[in-house]
């Protein structure tokens, strides 16, 4: 792993355009949804996943079986879990609210659920049950009425779905499940098909064509995010230990290729323990390969002078998880401007939060995090402004609107006002 100063350190994000074959590909696979539906569904599973589909949606016989297949003890740690998730989003809900003026009018906002929302569940490297409760959760704290997920049709070989992904979206209270997966799904969720309606928003990661496919349809449906790399930053001092830090850095690692982790410390003693801790470790992972090629490729130990300049290379990378392991971890807190998620002291591992603590762990990648939060309950709702006008406010303010109409050259506007005004005026009279 990489020792350098700060100051000498790029991190060259990849940024999700894809190439032109790639967008060529994903373009195609869109238009032919949009014209044959469930057949162009069907033969995308036969070509892409070498599934033969007959039936798009999940039984619920098939759900219930799923039951049968996982253990035990993945259930109850799935429902605690769920049980967190679901009483940190509880606390980010909103309610509708009304301001009556002294005049009689009333100004407020209306919040009201999506109607319909789809969560997009990858099937590849790994099968990620814990984001379908971070992506369904918080839509249902929301009040969304329908929540319907796709998958593709092999993440558990050629036998079918996953059972622990159709077991967690069965706790989430995802009843709604069909088996198709890449861009031609996020196309299903955009435009509806014969089987599946359309959804007003897509949520939830995928590979480099289901990023294409979001970014592609996203104005005719509303989606979460670009998502990313995984990346995970941690900002320690001499006090914290080498193995946990490691530890940490790699549990991020083994996500991708691309995922990056980096360590920013004032300790050099620190840095040389954790650069030999991450190699005796990467021997020991299942996944080694991708985590080692992670570590070498984007992976990084940068040396600074001080915790406050630490604190300035933390803000520069904006990175998706942050931990902050020093011996006073909330004095830096509020320094922190830039961060997806923030994990304080030597006992809030980034996998607590990734699976168990309740906030969720759909966050912001690609320095996104410099304006863009956590994946929460307000991206499955929407807000309507209400605006009732007196009729003494109209006659008190009404000139004044109708003089910024006519500067702007919306004589129409103007006329709106004024023929009100004038009726009333006469009436008056």
């Amino acid at each position: 792993m990489r020792v350098m100063p700060a100051s000498e350190f790029s991190l060259q994000r990849e940024v999700e355009y894809g190439t032109p074959e790639q967008n060529e590909s994903v373009q195609r696979i869109i238009e032919e949804v949009r014209r044959d539906g469930d057949a162009a569904l069907r033969k995308f599973a036969q070509q892409f996943d070498g599934v033969k589909i007959e039936e798009l949606r999940v039984t619920q016989e098939e759900i219930e079986a799923a039951y049968a297949q996982v253990d035990e003890s993945f259930l109850t740690a799935l429902r605690e879990a769920a049980v967190n998730i679901r009483r940190f989003h509880e606390k980010q809900m909103r309610n509708s609210w009304m301001d009556l003026q002294a005049d009689g009018s009333i100004l407020g906002q209306a919040i009201r659920p999506l109607r319909r929302v789809g969560l997009y569940v990858p099937g590849g490297k790994a099968a990620y049950p814990s984001s379908v409760l971070m992506n369904a959760i918080p839509a249902q704290v929301a009040g969304v009425p329908e929540i319907v997920m796709v998958t593709p049709p092999a993440t558990a070989g050629l036998e079918g779905i996953n059972p622990h992904i159709l077991v967690a979206a069965a706790e989430a209270g995802v009843r709604e499940i069909y088996r198709v997966g890449g861009a031609q799904a996020v196309a299903a969720l955009a435009y509806g098909t014969e089987s599946i309606p359309a959804a007003d928003k897509i949520v939830g990661p995928g590979n480099i064509y289901v990023a294409l496919a979001k970014r592609s349809v996203f104005g005719a449906v509303d989606i979460d995010s670009i998502a990313g790399p995984s990346e995970i930053v941690v900002l320690a001092d001499e006090t914290a230990d080498a193995a946990y830090v490691a530890a940490d850095l790699l549990s991020q690692a083994e996500h991708d290729e691309m995922a990056s982790a980096i360590l920013v410390t004032p300790s050099r003693e620190l840095a040389e323990a954790v650069r030999l801790e991450v190699d005796r470790q990467l021997s020991e992972l299942p996944r080694r390969d991708i985590a080692a090629q992670s570590i070498r490729d984007y992976g990084a130990i940068l040396t600074v002078d001080s915790l406050t300049e630490g604190v300035g290379v933390v803000n520069r990378l904006a990175p998706e998880h942050l931990e902050i392991i020093v011996r006073e971890p909330f004095d830096y807190l509020s320094r922190i401007e830039n961060a997806g998620a923030i994990f304080l002291g030597p006992y809030s591992s980034e996998p607590v939060g990734d699976y168990f603590a309740g906030p969720n762990h759909v966050l912001p990648t690609n320095g996104t995090a410099r304006f863009s939060s956590p994946l929460n309950v307000d991206d499955f709702l929407k807000k309507s402004s209400v605006i009732y006008y007196s009729k003494e406010a109209l006659l008190r303010d009404g000139e004044n609107i109708i003089t910024l109409a006519r500067h702007e050259g919306l004589d129409a506007h103007a006329r709106a006002i004024e023929i009100r005004l004038k009726k009333e005026g006469d009436q008056r009279g």
